[in-house]
């Protein structure tokens, strides 16, 4: 197939390009400056301006892209940064799809299980409802802006991450030096449900969605089995042979990540990838210690 990527230079992007190729697919990247090689295009999400003749020779499309929901304080223009590219950029490639719609086509987008806001210790699935705050808000926009591409007749599947962990960066990867130090320990009360993927799986998913035919709409891109803060953070020191006994105090993220910190790092989602299950998809890395085991 030829596959339109954005975010590309990301953390799942750079992991998924390379995994496509070798897959024997054509892999062209949308970037945001000019482009300096043949397999790049230009776009703007934050314009919601897109190359159209690099998605109309497109079979499928991959949207990745989008600033870092928790890569610096949530004050109002970076939060509005967040939701802009998000969502401008997601309606440009669907319209763009739409237009181009004279055959079968794939869009698999971007999403987040921050759809489901703070539930505690209950289980949620793709059956569930949105949660409230702005980052369930941002997705249920987020994922609203495929419509353009779905009612053109285009497979669209939003795919609703949780936490990806990889050594290479991401939420694992930017804190792995303080576990490495001994200073690692628990967030808060640590009793928070944590809904992760390993990087491997995160990538086989998608590699998985573009070839079932028959799965469309929404899917929790998580392990089947989610684990408390406290008991993922003993994970990572066990993996690395280290203590992690110093917490990070739930007053003190909230002055340090206001607004962030009750949406992002306190918050509990007990998240179930039950139609990922159903469609047979086969986790190499479901359970959390081996998971980090095989990372570090």
């Amino acid at each position: 197939m030829n596959i339109v990527v954005t975010g590309a230079s990301g953390l799942i992007g750079s992991a998924l390009v390379p995994a496509l190729r070798s897959d024997g697919h054509t892999v062209t990247k949308l970037v945001r400056r000019d482009p300096r090689a043949d397999d790049e295009a230009r776009w703007d999400p934050m314009r919601g301006e897109v190359d159209g003749s690099a998605v109309a020779a497109a079979d499928a499309v991959v949207n990745l892209a989008g600033a870092g929901i928790g890569d610096r304080r949530w004050t109002a223009s970076y939060k509005r940064q967040v939701y802009d590219g998000r969502i401008n950029g997601t309606g440009a490639l669907a319209r763009a799809l739409a237009g181009a719609a004279d055959r079968s086509r794939i869009f698999i987008s971007g999403s987040a299980v921050g759809y489901y806001g703070d539930r505690g210790g209950d289980e949620v699935d793709e059956s569930s409802g949105p949660g409230d705050g702005f980052l369930p808000h941002l997705v249920v926009d987020w994922e609203a802006a495929t419509q353009p591409a779905a009612d053109a007749g285009v497979r669209v599947v939003t795919i609703r991450t949780g936490v990806v962990l990889a050594a290479e960066g991401g939420a694992l990867g930017q804190v792995l030096p303080l576990f490495k130090a001994g200073l690692g320990g628990r967030l808060g009360s640590g009793r928070q449900w944590l809904s992760w993927i390993a990087l491997a799986d995160e990538v086989a998913a998608i590699r998985f969605l573009l070839a079932a035919d028959d799965v469309s709409g929404a899917v929790n891109l998580t392990a089947p089995q989610p684990v408390r803060n406290v008991d993922y953070t003993k994970a990572v020191g066990r993996a690395l042979h280290r203590p992690t006994v110093l917490p990070a105090p739930a007053f003190a993220l909230r002055a340090a990540f206001p607004g962030f910190a009750d949406e992002g790092i306190l918050i509990s989602q007990r998240v179930m990838p039950r139609r990922l299950t159903d469609a047979g998809f086969e986790w190499r890395h479901p359970e959390v210690n081996a998971a980090l085991q095989a990372m570090l």
